[in-house]
């Protein structure tokens, strides 16, 4: 039997073994003179022996070291101040990606799945099982780079998780794009059937979480198998979109990759997080801006008593919000929030503060919503104009799932890309609508430019106090039907009484003959 081949039958038999224990040479101990992290097979050396390096000796390789890691790693763990707790969030709870949580309890029964997978595609394509094992043995190195930490796994192991995770991952996207029916399951099938069963929504939450990852290389090279065709980067980018797109209820087909470059995603998270970003992003930094971002934009109801109008924005990218300074015009794309919005949003953040090259727009975009949102209230006025759509108990619990998410969030609000939209919102509530600007050359002409600009911004501030007692008025006795006719009510009883006092007076002082 050769070595390929033994290795698959060490997949059939079973779970890949994981997390093996270091060999004795690595083993660390403690010996007893107080010197620590010395291998075992190494002699002690006392501390007057010692010869203490320069701080650029310790420095420099360390330096070199952390840099060098920190460029291949894409695949972090949690950071522990992001976890609060809510182990749920980041933990897979149906299936396990990569070697983080393999192995786990509540995650054997889908080995079996993976295992039936693999043979179905075996079957289909006519391969041999070495085809996909010697493919990824090359590059295995290159795959456990990906992970942070050490993997303590042997290579046959590390290689058959690959494979077995890999194809689950590229089945599942080829079963939703072209049906699993015709890839040769059953249309009963407990996992690979008609998408939309709660088993298939709970994988693919599992599927985006920033512990439960497969490089997207890995992946490229396995359909590149299946199909016969080298390089399918591009096309793995589109099923996966295509795949995740249900998360923000953002139509797959819409978005557009470019399977030519290279910046296609490390992987499958990281291409679901480059989509939900508008392209050419304009950043403005101000240097020294400490304002504290609660008081940069106001929510929906001090919005709309300044008279500002939010919209719905008719677009496939989340992030793409648009103000118009001259209107007074709001434009946010639809959200669909459900059960798992709040361990999708966790992840991307985690992942965005993981990554030190990576930009913080989701966490802007986040922050965003959560300043935008105070209260059950401006939930509703949200949903009512098709900004937010939610299968939640309450509004009230939209509104605590943005206020949890941003909660122990360090955040630089000058560095977001909603900066400038923001003090575009925050002047039009100071200000109003820009005041009409040209420029004047002689003396005269300034001075009735001033003049001109003065009275402008006195008519200004007028028409924005009354589009505010306007937009009071509207929205607290204009809101529903019964408040509106208990108004009318009220004015024609006053009316009366008025009519009322009148005839008194008017019988006092000119009595009938």
């Amino acid at each position: 039997m050769t070595n390929s081949s033994q290795e698959m039958a060490d997949v059939e038999s079973g779970i890949p073994k994981v997390q093996q224990e270091p060999s004795e040479a690595l083993r660390i101990v403690v010996e007893n003179t107080g010197a620590e992290n010395v291998p075992k097979d190494e002699p002690s050396v006392s501390s007057s022996e010692r010869v203490d390096p320069t701080i650029e000796e310790l420095e420099q390789p360390r330096q070199d070291d952390v840099e060098s890691s920190s460029a291949k790693v894409s695949i972090c763990r949690i950071p522990h101040y992001l976890q609060d707790g809510d182990e749920k969030a980041y933990v897979p709870q149906i299936v396990s990606l990569g070697p983080y949580h393999q192995g786990g309890e509540h995650l054997r029964l889908m080995e079996q799945h993976k295992l039936r997978c693999l043979h179905q595609i075996l079957e289909r394509s006519h391969h041999e099982k070495c085809l996909y094992l010697d493919s990824v043995k090359e590059v295995e190195q290159r795959a456990r780079a990906c992970y942070e930490g050490t993997i303590f796994m042997s290579s046959d192991d590390f290689v058959q998780m690959m494979v077995l995770d890999g194809c689950f991952v590229i089945e599942l996207f080829r079963g939703v794009d072209e049906g699993f029916e015709k890839l040769g399951y059953p249309c009963n099938d407990p996992v690979f059937s008609k998408w939309g069963s709660m088993l298939n929504i709970q994988i693919q939450r599992d599927m985006i979480l920033l512990e439960n990852q497969i490089p997207l290389f890995i992946l490229d090279r396995l359909l590149s198998l299946q199909l016969g065709v080298p390089y399918q980067k591009g096309r793995v980018v589109k099923l996966a979109l295509q795949f995740f797109s249900p998360l923000t209820q953002i139509s797959g087909d819409m978005v557009k990759s470019d399977s030519s470059s290279d910046q296609c995603g490390l992987h499958c998270l990281d291409v679901f997080w480059r989509s939900l970003l508008p392209s050419g992003l304009y950043r403005v930094r101000t240097q020294g801006w400490r304002q504290n971002r609660q008081h940069l934009m106001r929510c929906v109801t001090v919005l709309r008593e300044a008279g500002i109008k939010l919209c719905n924005r008719y677009t496939n990218t989340l992030g793409d919000i648009k103000f118009n300074l001259e209107d007074g015009i709001l434009q946010i794309p639809r959200l669909g929030i459900h059960e798992g919005t709040r361990s999708l949003f966790l992840n991307l953040i985690a992942f965005e503060r993981s990554h030190f090259d990576c930009s913080n727009d989701v966490t802007s975009y986040v922050i965003f919503m959560h300043n935008l949102i105070d209260s059950p209230e401006d939930v509703e006025y949200l949903r009512n104009r098709g900004i937010i759509d939610h299968c939640l108990g309450s509004d009230a619990e939209v509104a605590d799932l943005f206020n949890r998410l941003c909660q122990g969030v360090a955040f630089d609000v000058s560095d977001s890309y909603l900066f400038r939209l923001s003090l575009d919102v925050k002047y039009y509530c100071d200000w109003g609508s820009p005041l009409f600007h040209r420029a004047g050359r002689g003396r005269g002409v300034r001075i009735a430019m001033f003049c001109e600009l003065v009275f402008r911004f006195l008519a200004h501030q007028l028409a924005r106090k009354w589009r505010a007692w306007v937009a009071v008025l509207k929205n607290k006795y204009f809101d529903n039907p019964w408040s509106i006719i208990s108004l009318i009510a009220a004015f024609i009883l006053l009316v009366l009484t008025f009519l009322q006092a009148l005839y008194a007076v008017y019988g006092y002082y000119m009595p009938r003959s």
